[in-house]
């Protein structure tokens, strides 16, 4: 089995454990995969702010796709490589859509680099948390100097549920998603998936979905896997995501990502586990 040109891993419950480390197994498997020419990509819900608090995706990673596609990273020099931002109008036009079908919930945007916020958004990030609240949501819109992402946060909703409701109400030109923040849906502009930018990425180096393994384990990951010549669902993934993918490794606290990545890099296939 030849082993992958490029790995593109999630990060919160799938890479990292859940003190945001990377364990010993898994950091010796991906020095090993870069020794061998593999391309780590870290593909994340998260903005690029984190990495200051998250180091050790830095070191072993070369690139972090943020946001669910919205902004690329290159680790090396720190540069933001790629932006997809969302317009003010289509930020609106989703907010005023997705209000009525989602009681209790506070909207805000994710700018890449702070969350800006109505008045009452409450939503605490666990890393890299920095917030300005402002009292509406049209004064989020004129605030904020970059749409990476819509968010609506409640307090008292199942992130299913709001997920659920709001696809049914969404409009076309958003994705909506989520990544098992507790009662936060992410919203960014139709065509920004981790998808979508990786396989962009991709594109511009010669590399097809064939020369990639992913892994993830929430909703907004699925696309990738998808799209993917080899992908894995964690063992704590979302139901949604173990059912839909047909591969499945061990949990993120199993070292799930690197028994897959030993496994190919000795060439052979690895074990299916139910």
């Amino acid at each position: 089995m030849t082993p992958p040109r490029l790995l593109a891993t999630d990060l919160d419950g799938t890479l990292l454990l859940a003190d945001r480390t990377i364990s010993a197994r898994t950091r010796a498997v991906l020095s090993a995969a870069r020794a061998a020419g593999m391309t780590l990509a870290a593909v994340t819900a998260r903005p690029p702010r984190v990495f200051t608090e998250i180091t050790d995706v830095a070191e072993f990673c070369d690139l972090a796709i943020c946001s669910n596609g919205a902004l690329v990273v290159d680790f090396a020099t720190g540069e933001v490589l790629e932006t997809r931002t969302m317009t003010v109008p289509v930020a609106r036009k989703a907010v005023e859509a997705l209000r009525p079908a989602l009681p209790d919930t506070h909207f805000g945007v994710e700018t890449g680099y702070e969350v800006v916020a109505e008045s009452g958004y409450s939503r605490v990030d666990s890393v890299g948390d920095r917030r300005v609240h402002v009292p509406t949501m049209e004064d989020v819109l004129s605030t904020a100097g970059q749409i990476v992402k819509v968010l609506a946060h409640s307090t008292t909703a199942h992130v299913d549920d709001m997920l659920a409701a709001a696809l049914a109400v969404g409009p076309a030109d958003v994705v909506v998603s989520h990544s098992g923040g507790r009662g936060l849906l992410e919203i960014s502009a139709a065509g920004v998936t981790k998808a979508t930018t990786l396989a962009e990425f991709c594109a511009a180096r010669g590399l097809t979905a064939a020369d990639v393994v992913a892994f993830g384990d929430m909703p907004n990951d699925l696309p990738m896997l998808a799209w993917a010549g080899r992908a894995y669902a964690m063992g704590n993934a979302h139901p949604d995501v173990r059912a839909a993918v047909a591969d499945h490794t061990l949990g993120c606290e199993e070292d799930g990502v690197a028994v897959v990545l030993e496994a190919l890099l000795s060439g052979h296939p690895f074990p299916p586990v139910a």
